[in-house]
C-alpha cells in the first residue's frame, strides 16, 4: 500500500534516526487508516515502520514505539490487550469505548505504568471544541438534541462523538430539569435514540463524511452549534498530536482535550 510501510520490522526499528517517533498502523487499509499512514509518512518527526490490516498480527509491528488503531470495535480491545502489554503506546480512533471498557482498559495499564494510551472519540479540533461549547451553552438553554451525520460505511450509531457530545451536556446540566418534551411517538424511534437524557438523531447518506449540530433553545431563541469535517485529512493534526505526546501520559487520556490544554 505505502511503500514506506513495507519496509517495516526491526531494520527500519534501527535505521530511523534516534529523535524520529516509530509509528505502526493498525487498519492501515481502512479509510481513516490509510490516511493516517500518508500523514506519518508525510511528517519528518515521524517513521512509518509498519501498516497492518485484518489478517495480520499485531506482533507484526516490530519496532513501534506507538501504534495507532482505527479498526473495528469487536477487534480493538484485542488489540490494545496486545500492544499494552508489549509495551508500545497507543492512540485509538476505533469507536465503541463505554465506560466499562475504559474501566477495563484503565485495568490493564496498572501493570504497564510506562505505557500511555489515548482513547478519542474525535480528533478533529473543531469537533473538540464544538462539543466544549455546547457544554459551555447548554446549562443556559431548556432544550438540547444533537443530530449526527454521516456516511452509510459508518458502523456505529449514534457516534462515538455524538455520545460523549451528550455525555458532556448531562454532566453541564446537573441538577437541571429534563429538557420538556411532551410529544407521543406513534413511530417508535421518531425522537432518536436518548444518551442520559438528551435526545440523538443518526443520519447516515451517501456523499457526508463526518458532520454534527447540537441545536439548544429556550423561550425565543435558538442556538445551533455545528461542526463539519469534509475531508478524512481534517482529523491527521489531532491524531498526529496525540501520537506525538501519548508517550508523555503514562496512563489512559479520553479525549483530545487534554491535548489541547482544555482539561
Amino acid at each position: 500500500m505505502i511503500t514506506r510501510a513495507e519496509s517495516a520490522g526491526s531494520l527500519a526499528a534501527m535505521t530511523a534516526p534516534s529523535d524520529v517517533l516509530r509509528v505502526g498502523v493498525v487498519g492501515a487499509k481502512g479509510r481513516m487508516g490509510a490516511e493516517v499512514c500518508r500523514a506519518v509518512v508525510a511528517a519528518a518527526d515521524l517513521d512509518l515502520v509498519g501498516a497492518i490490516d485484518v489478517g495480520d498480527q499485531v506482533s507484526d509491528l516490530v519496532g513501534a514505539q506507538v501504534a495507532v488503531d482505527f479498526t473495528h470495535p469487536d477487534a480493538v480491545m484485542g488489540n490494545l490487550r496486545e500492544l499494552i502489554d508489549a509495551g508500545v503506546h497507543v492512540v485509538v480512533g476505533t469507536t465503541g469505548f463505554d465506560a466499562e471498557r475504559l474501566a477495563t482498559v484503565r485495568g490493564w495499564l496498572a501493570h504497564h505504568p510506562r505505557v500511555g494510551v489515548v482513547i478519542a472519540p474525535n480528533y478533529g479540533v473543531g469537533a473538540v471544541l464544538m462539543m466544549r461549547f455546547a457544554a459551555l451553552a447548554a446549562p443556559h438553554f431548556e432544550s438540547v438534541e444533537i443530530i449526527e451525520l454521516h456516511h452509510p460505511g459508518k458502523i456505529d450509531a449514534p457516534s462515538g462523538t455524538a455520545r460523549r457530545t451528550a455525555q458532556l451536556i448531562a454532566e453541564a446540566r446537573t441538577g437541571m430539569d429534563p429538557a420538556p418534551d411532551a410529544t407521543s411517538q406513534a413511530l417508535a424511534g421518531a425522537r432518536g435514540a436518548e444518551v442520559e437524557g438528551v435526545p440523538i438523531h443518526s443520519v447516515r447518506v451517501r456523499g457526508l463524511v463526518a458532520h454534527q449540530e447540537v441545536l439548544l433553545g429556550t423561550a425565543g431563541e435558538t442556538l445551533t452549534i455545528r461542526h463539519d469535517s469534509l475531508d478524512r485529512a481534517s482529523f491527521m493534526p489531532g491524531v498526529l498530536l496525540a501520537v506525538r505526546n501519548v508517550g508523555e501520559r503514562p496512563g489512559l487520556t479520553v479525549g483530545l482535550e487534554p491535548l489541547l490544554g482544555l482539561d
